[in-house]
């Protein structure tokens, strides 16, 4: 079976918004053409950074134009008021991260390789918290959580798209989000696929390097990457996105 990065890399490129220009990953499939299906990339905590950009370019390996926002790039100079901005935007569940989400959407959305009519978002923790209120509120056609905050607000998944949502059992700070998310979307009639794997912790997904990858070895939480739980989420995800988005491209999930 073939790589799905194969033939695949990330472009830095600068999205226009009304607060600066925004610096973002775009990641191209091998032959992009006019069908080819968006999904826009929201980041942990840590940033845009190179796990961010692999993820991305699995996602194209896959067969979609992904842009992965750094959320980070604009705003104030210093990162930690710019990281406790966002996060406070996502508290209040709107903001300039808000704005700078939707200006990415769209400007993904006229990209010539770029089927518009089949968009769609993945959100990593607090990525994953974003990656639901704008399901809420864009034009998208399906949204991936991975261990993202569920809003406490009942109206505020009003009008939301269907939803794939991945949490780790031993994640001990987000995996009662699941039951949340569940229970908001059934009563709402909307589609979804929520997944607790047993053997996984927080950001599960991810694989960190230098710095982050110090931290979550030392941090005593359960934390970090576990393959087999990756995987099949990967597999979820995409064949989800799949009925989803009116099918996408063959998918290729190793």
């Amino acid at each position: 079976m073939a790589n799905a990065n194969t033939g695949t890399s990330t472009t830095q490129v600068r999205i226009p918004t009304a607060h600066g220009a925004l610096s973002a990953a775009l990641a191209l499939p091998k032959g992009a053409d006019a069908e080819s299906p968006g999904v826009i990339v929201l980041h942990e905590l840590f940033g845009l950074n190179e796990d961010m950009r692999r993820i991305s370019r699995r996602f194209a390996g896959n067969g979609y134009v992904a842009l992965a926002p750094d959320l980070y790039s604009v705003g104030p100079r210093l990162k930690p008021i710019c990281i406790w901005q966002t996060m406070n935007d996502l508290r209040l569940g709107n903001g300039r991260a808000f704005e700078l989400i939707e200006s990415c959407r769209a400007w993904l959305a006229e990209r010539d390789e770029v089927d518009a009519s089949r968009m769609a978002v993945a959100g990593f923790c607090l990525g994953g918290g974003f990656a639901l209120l704008h399901a809420a509120r864009a034009p998208v056609g399906a949204a991936a959580v991975f261990y993202g905050r569920v809003p406490p607000e009942n109206g505020a998944l009003e009008g939301i798209c269907p939803v794939v949502a991945s949490y780790g059992e031993n994640d001990r700070v987000f995996v009662r989000q699941a039951d949340r998310l569940r229970r908001r979307l059934e009563g709402l009639g909307v589609e979804h696929e929520i997944t607790v794997y047993p053997q996984a912790g927080h950001s599960f997904m991810s694989r960190y390097q230098g710095l982050q990858g110090f931290l979550v070895e030392h941090s005593r939480r359960a934390v970090g990457y576990h393959h087999e739980s990756a995987e099949a989420a990967w597999t979820t995800m995409l064949d989800f996105f799949e009925r989803h988005l009116d099918g996408t491209t063959e998918t290729i999930r190793t």
